[in-house]
């Protein structure tokens, strides 16, 4: 297996400070329209309450105010939201909130939706690691600019103690009689199946080997478009997974997810009947999570490593730096390598803003 084995222990987040997250837009605001897109930075604040904090001030709903992606509480990060325009830009730019600084702000045509954003550029610090494994940890970041990272759906996806999967069953099937109320919380439940299953697939594409290779009858991804094809073709198409410039695609089940053929669609069918049992009401489903495909790999660019403070007194710390594409975990990255601790916990609930359209 070619995945890279946990080398050392570490700990993250010990202050906001040492988990740095910059949102890269899709795109720059047109400077006319009816929405503001307002740019801020936060330190150990979820997104979920600057907005509520930001609506209440400026007297919208928060409803109204568009977010492309969620960023962690722990940590310092940089995102842009929209909001309605008759907010104003002097307005914007003058608010004064605690732990957020208001950075810019300009007029744009549409309301930005979940997943309006390129990525996220990352500035990590891993504090408590030993050093002995330095030589190592760059062996295993020189593998994953080659081969990518198995791209897992994290902790975040499955609620506390993971118990969002069995609480979407429970709702979906009308074994317990209660449907959230929110529409964003019904959402978040079926992302959490299409979630499980994901994770599924690709676990048992990590035991055969095959995450990162592209076999007859899988649904490929483009690395440089996105565009989306049925491999006929394997040998072709894995020697063009070797060379990242495509890559597998695992199930978000769903009445436009594009199906593969052949032994890729025999395991995922199995894997989904496994989780959802018999009966699974889809078409109820559908109302909250139409289906996509999402890269059982994703590729962390810009990636560079530095040892710091050795001569602090202090143990020293590495620093990583990389980009990641939209929907890909940080802490997916490092967790492919290091056994990772936290002195705190983050309490961020992320969106299902990450998966790969059909479209």
């Amino acid at each position: 297996m070619i995945r890279s084995a946990v080398l050392a222990h570490g700990l993250i987040r010990v202050q906001p400070e040492d988990f740095v997250v910059e949102e890269i837009p899709l795109y720059e605001p047109s400077g006319t329209g009816d929405h503001l897109y307002v740019r801020f930075r936060k330190r150990n604040k979820n997104t979920f309450d600057v907005v509520r904090d930001l609506a209440k001030l400026w007297g919208v709903a928060a409803r109204d105010i568009g977010v492309a992606g969620m960023k962690d509480k722990i940590a310092v990060t940089e995102q842009t939201i929209s909001v309605p325009g008759k907010v104003g830009k002097e307005r914007a730019l003058e608010t004064q909130l605690e732990d957020v600084t208001i950075l810019s702000a300009e007029l744009h045509g549409n309301k930005l939706r979940t997943g309006h954003l390129k990525g996220n550029r990352f500035d990590i610090v891993v504090r408590d690691i030993d050093i002995a494994h330095e030589a190592a940890i760059d062996a295993a970041i020189a593998r994953i600019r080659e081969h990518g990272i198995p791209n897992y759906y994290g902790e975040q996806r499955f609620g506390h103690g993971g118990g969002n999967v069995a609480r979407a069953l429970r709702w979906l099937k009308g074994e317990d009689g209660r449907a959230p109320r929110d529409q964003r919380e019904r959402k978040l439940l079926v992302s959490a199946l299409q979630s499980e299953i994901f994770n599924g697939v690709l676990r048992a594409r990590e035991e055969d080997g095959t995450w990162n290779q592209v076999l007859e009858g899988d649904v490929a991804r483009k690395e440089d478009s996105g565009g989306l094809f049925v491999s006929e073709d394997e040998a072709t198409d894995n020697a063009r997974a070797a060379r990242a410039e495509i890559s597998p695609t695992g199930p978000m089940f769903g009445p436009k997810m594009p199906k593969p053929r052949g032994k890729p669609l025999e395991l995922e069918e199995r894997i989904q009947a496994g989780i959802l049992g018999d009966g699974f009401p889809f078409a109820k489903a559908a109302d909250y999570g139409e289906g996509a495909r999402r890269t059982l790999r994703f590729f962390a660019t810009e990636m560079q490593s530095q040892w710091e403070g050795e001569n602090s007194g202090n143990p020293p710390h590495l620093r990583l730096r990389f980009v990641l594409p939209k929907g890909a975990y940080a802490t997916t990255v490092l967790g492919s390598f290091l056994d990772l601790g936290r002195r705190e916990k983050d309490e961020d609930v992320e969106l299902p803003s990450d998966a790969v359209s059909a479209s």
